[in-house]
């Protein structure tokens, strides 16, 4: 969500190596930047409401500072605005945060009656005056965020000046995002990797009730209970050009024409051709019965995919959650039960909470996740880690096709423990994959995406149908297009639509309809010509070969074994979303209100 970005170090360019770094960050969403510095020993703070080229407007990045702390603010408490806009100070302390502060009432009550007065509606300026009053009662800013951390609750990560110590940046993080990287003249903190790409790949990943003091010559980390501790670093595998446009004009199309070069990579990260690729790179399987699948948003949708290809090929019950449900309800679990975490950035608030859960209940755990030693793929029992490099807009789409790639290959698995799969049916699959990056080079090139999405992106309804593992691809198209043009579209399942949605079918009402499943085409086609009858304008996307009337418009695919066909259908649901956005004029990479990755419930 919010974005953090801290430096301290010999060279006197921190406003500038903090503005930068804060536009690399920009993809994570946000409606207001701010910036602390030190300049003549003193804590200068500016920040304004909206992007950072207003907060840029107002600042001269040629000020000599070596230290300072910058932020993007999603809005959680209190609209956005430039009073609630990070960072803030109480007496001696200035912070910037990401995450939620749960119990910031009665805390604020608390210091209120200390003598405190609150300008913002943020939990942020209540932790900030928390840090404040400890600091005040233990003249230690070392005891003063230990006793913080045993205070605040809920999740966060902090970047904190103080006043006493102006070569000094300190952090501190629960359960929300924070890293360290170092430099050779400088160190920094920062939400996540691509803020610090221009400067360093090489990074560390803290713990839970981590505090890192930080000065140009030095860093220091603690526990918890204020043992010095050390962390191991890591070297970020990719490079800078992974955070640039590379010429295209949007970051979403640039990572659909990724596709190719990243399912390749995903897949041939496991699977070589041969079955013993598949048993030595994956973990086994064996012992499961049934499969629990928990994640948030696109994730989830590829879990509704596994589960039709799991329980069909496989024979393997399957329930797919939404973490900020699953984590909540009670759930019923067996000793062959496997709970499957999806998550692209592995700090998804509620499915980090749902794995924790699971493993409360001594169960199973198994991560898909992109970021290597993120908090999922940490905690979790086994990781499986997708290939898709960083991933800038907002709404994904490489690291979807990614995860549909790995659990595809979750499904094979088990499909060849189970005995599911014949020799010649395996081989003939293996020649497929092969192809599959060429096959969605080949559906990206079409024209027919802009060509429809001219016909129907000044419409203010557009409705998504399929059945089985086409209403779960359809439900992802129509989330994509929602995020990003804000057109009202919705996913149904095509039996559900004499149940009440046909109701608003009318004259030319554009229908998004995916046929893959031949087992239920006839059935889905019976449901198209209901809306044709009533004057739909039907765009069909397809494996067959149709020449029928009940479609407008066809999106022909290539028709491929069901284990793989997810992989080639997302393909021109994504590319027209972004054609009509794109026509709408809409912000495309950084859609309102929307964050990447979504860090507190």
């Amino acid at each position: 969500m919010c974005g953090i970005v801290g430096y301290v170090g010999k060279n006197d360019n921190a406003i500038k190596t903090i503005i930068n770094s804060l536009e690399a960050l920009e993809y994570r969403g946000y409606d207001s930047a701010g910036i602390a510095y030190i300049n003549d020993n003193h804590i200068n703070i500016v920040k304004r409401q909206g992007r950072i080229e207003n907060l840029k407007k107002d600042l001269n990045l040629d000020i000599n500072s070596n230290l300072g702390i910058g932020h993007t603010r999603w809005a959680t408490h209190g609209v956005p605005n430039e009073i609630n806009a990070h960072p803030h100070k109480c007496g001696k302390i200035t912070i910037v945060h990401n995450g939620i502060i749960e119990n910031y009432s009665e805390l604020k009550t608390m210091l209120i009656d200390n003598g405190y007065a609150f300008s913002s509606d943020t939990d942020t300026e209540v932790a900030c005056a928390t840090i404040d009053y400890l600091y005040k009662k233990y003249n230690n800013m070392l005891k003063a965020l230990q006793k913080s951390i045993k205070i605040l609750k809920g999740s966060y990560a902090l970047g904190i000046l103080c006043d006493d110590n102006l070569d000094t940046l300190y952090a501190v993080r629960v359960s929300s995002p924070l890293i360290v990287a170092v430099k050779d003249n400088g160190k920094f903190i920062a939400s996540d990797v691509p803020a610090i790409l221009s400067y360093t790949n090489e990074y560390y990943l803290l713990d839970d009730g981590d505090i890192v003091v930080l000065k140009d010559n030095s860093i220091n980390f603690y526990n918890k209970e204020l043992e010095s501790i050390t962390r191991n670093s890591f070297i970020f595998e990719g490079d800078l050009e992974e955070v640039k446009k590379d010429g295209y004009e949007h970051f979403m199309l640039k990572e659909i024409n990724e596709e190719p070069r990243v399912i390749k990579d995903t897949i041939s990260y496991y699977f070589d051709g041969t079955k013993a690729s598949l048993m030595k790179n994956i973990p086994d399987l064996n012992k499961y019965k049934d499969i629990h699948i928990v994640a948030c948003g696109s994730a989830y949708h590829t879990g509704l995919v596994a589960k039709t290809l799991i329980e069909e090929i496989a024979n393997i019950p399957v329930m797919v959650e939404i973490a900020s449900e699953y984590r909540y309800k009670k759930v019923f679990y067996n000793e062959a039960t496997l709970v499957i975490l999806v998550s692209q950035s592995g700090e998804t608030a509620d499915t980090l909470a749902s794995l924790r859960k699971a493993k409360e209940d001594g169960i199973d755990t198994l991560g898909i996740v992109n970021a290597v030693g993120s908090s999922i793929a940490r905690e979790a029992d086994n990781t499986l880690y997708i290939k898709a490099g960083c991933e800038i807009a907002v709404a994904t789409t490489k690291a979807y096709s990614a995860q549909l790639a790995l659990l595809s290959l979750l499904a094979l698995k088990l499909a060849l423990i189970n005995n599911k799969i014949s020799d010649e049916e395996f081989n003939n699959l293996k020649m497929q994959i092969n192809k599959l990056p060429e096959m969605i080079k080949e559906l990206i090139k079409s024209e027919k995406y802009r060509k429809i999405a001219n016909k129907i992106y000044t419409r203010e309804d557009i409705f998504y149908l399929g059945r089985k593992i086409d209403y779960a691809m359809s439900m992802e198209g129509s989330l994509k297009l929602k995020e990003i043009s804000y057109i009202n579209c919705v996913a149904y399942a095509a039996g559900e639509l004499k149940h009440g949605t046909i109701s608003l079918i009318e004259q030319d009402t554009p229908i998004i309809a995916v046929i893959t499943d031949k087992d239920i085409k006839a059935k889905t086609i019976s449901n198209l010509k209901e809306t044709k009858a009533r004057g739909a304008n039907v765009i069909l996307i397809t494996n067959e070969v149709e020449k029928d009337n009940y479609y407008d418009e066809i999106i022909s695919i290539p028709n491929i074994h069901p284990l793989i066909q997810p992989i080639v259908t997302i393909v021109p649901l994504q590319l027209l979303a972004y054609e009509i956005a794109k026509l709408k004029g809409c912000d495309i990479d950084k859609p309102r209100n929307l964050a990447k990755s979504v860090t507190v419930e």
